[in-house]
């Protein structure tokens, strides 16, 4: 950019002599011209570098002319001011060293800084009868040379059309616009590529060989652009998704022996395993990863159901199954009968209730002296009198496990004189 020569023999005089230079401008009036324009050169304004604020259609003899910082003309953001007759330059408050104006009213401000971007207001003062003064406002705005970006990845090494990965164009830079190319071309059109909103983020769904890369990021603005060294994925094989095969998935507690199958085999995997989101140890006996392929639980706990799951690992990596649970059967335990202290009067309901834990739930069944009364969990008998008294017994089955097991208790039922109530188990 070439700025304007500045005129010879120009005086400086310091912004104290502004008032009266002031009042004697504002003497004469000039006459209307066409309108007043700016324009800054160049048009897109770097940081560090010079912009011109250049004025057009400048009036003919002019006494003079101001620039403010911002859109007050107060004595806090007075800049600098020439005077025509004399070429006087006034250095105001707000001059920081790096103005320069000219006698065609332009601007010249070097090294622009943050703090320099904003509105200028360019008081013109004229001669004519019809307007002692005309203001005119300019605003730029300022940018910053782009950074030299660089690409951050969630995973270098994913799984070949396994796994996501997401490119990040770092650094963010405000007011910039991102870019991104691969193979030194703009995306292909993939549902396997999608642009966060700002495009600064890129997802790739399912890495394949044809979109591994080499990536490239671009930062640009205004007045800069700057592009990121390429970046290339590291495809890992791609494991198949393993799956358990189990001998038995409805075991009996503590009798059935449980064989677990990691699927698929091979000489290249080690097998882990894991119960409830937590590895198993390996067996002792296990000489080889291969081994480890097979698990055995000589028995199984009711509360050992899962999930479990198995997990097929290279030197890069692993994956894990689909959980699998068992049903495992149980039960019934020992029978509970509520209440399980009591005495009666004749003329009392006897309610009395029967629970066990078994697994598929147990069948009930109450006998009386031997006798069988009703199958259920409950024993309801209304206005009881001495005649009910005997031996209660509440017996429940499982059919799965085979298992059938009884308590019993001993009630009395006396008339005016209070009952009493044994247990026995049998």
């Amino acid at each position: 950019m070439g700025p304007l020569p500045a005129p010879s023999c120009t005086q400086h005089i310091t912004w104290k002599g502004f008032l009266l230079t002031a009042s004697l401008l504002n003497f004469w009036n000039p006459p209307t011209t066409a309108e007043v324009t700016i324009e800054a050169q160049p048009p897109k304004v770097s940081e560090g570098k010079d912009v011109l604020l250049l004025v057009h259609n400048l009036p003919q003899n002019l006494p003079g002319y101001f620039w403010y910082k911002g859109e007050i003309t107060d004595l806090y953001h007075y800049i600098i001011s020439y005077i025509v007759d004399g070429k006087i330059i006034i250095y105001g408050p707000a001059y920081s060293g790096r103005e320069t104006v000219y006698s065609n009213a332009s601007l010249l401000i070097q090294n622009v800084t943050r703090e320099d971007a904003g509105t200028y207001t360019l008081h013109i003062i004229k001669r004519s009868d019809e307007t002692r003064e005309e203001i005119r406002y300019f605003s730029f705005t300022l940018y910053s040379e782009t950074p030299k970006p660089y690409i951050s990845s969630s995973n270098l090494n994913p799984r070949e059309a396994m796994e996501a990965v997401m490119l990040t164009c770092d650094p963010a830079t405000p007011a910039a616009s991102y870019l991104w190319w691969m193979n030194g071309q703009s995306l292909p059109k993939t549902h396997r590529l999608q642009l966060s909103k700002t495009n600064r983020t890129l997802f790739i769904f399912g890495v394949t060989k044809y979109i591994a890369g080499p990536y490239e990021c671009e930062i640009r603005n205004p007045v800069s652009a700057s592009r990121s060294d390429p970046v290339t994925l590291n495809l890992l094989p791609k494991l198949p998704m393993p799956y358990i095969t189990i001998n038995n998935l409805n075991p009996r507690e503590n009798k059935d022996v449980l064989a677990f199958t990691c699927e698929p085999k091979s000489e290249n995997y080690t097998y882990i395993w894991w119960l409830n989101g937590q590895s198993l140890p390996v067996s002792p006996g296990v000489k080889r990863p291969i081994e480890n392929r097979i698990l055995i639980l000589p028995s199984v706990m009711r509360n050992e159901t899962g999930p479990y799951q198995c997990e097929i690992r290279d030197r890069y990596g692993g994956i894990r199954s689909n959980p699998e649970f068992l049903n495992v059967l149980y039960g019934p335990d020992l029978p509970r009968i509520y209440p399980s202290f009591t005495y009666y009067r004749s003329g009392e309901n006897l309610d009395l209730s029967c629970f066990t834990d078994s697994n598929p739930p147990a069948e009930y069944f109450w006998t009386i002296n031997g006798k069988f009364q009703l199958s259920g969990q409950k024993l309801f008998i209304p206005q009881i009198t001495t005649k009910h008294s005997g031996l209660y017994a509440c017996s429940v089955h499982n059919s799965a496990t085979g298992k059938e097991i009884s308590k019993s208790m001993t009630v009395k039922v006396s008339g005016p004189c209070h009952g009493d109530l044994t247990e026995s188990q049998s």
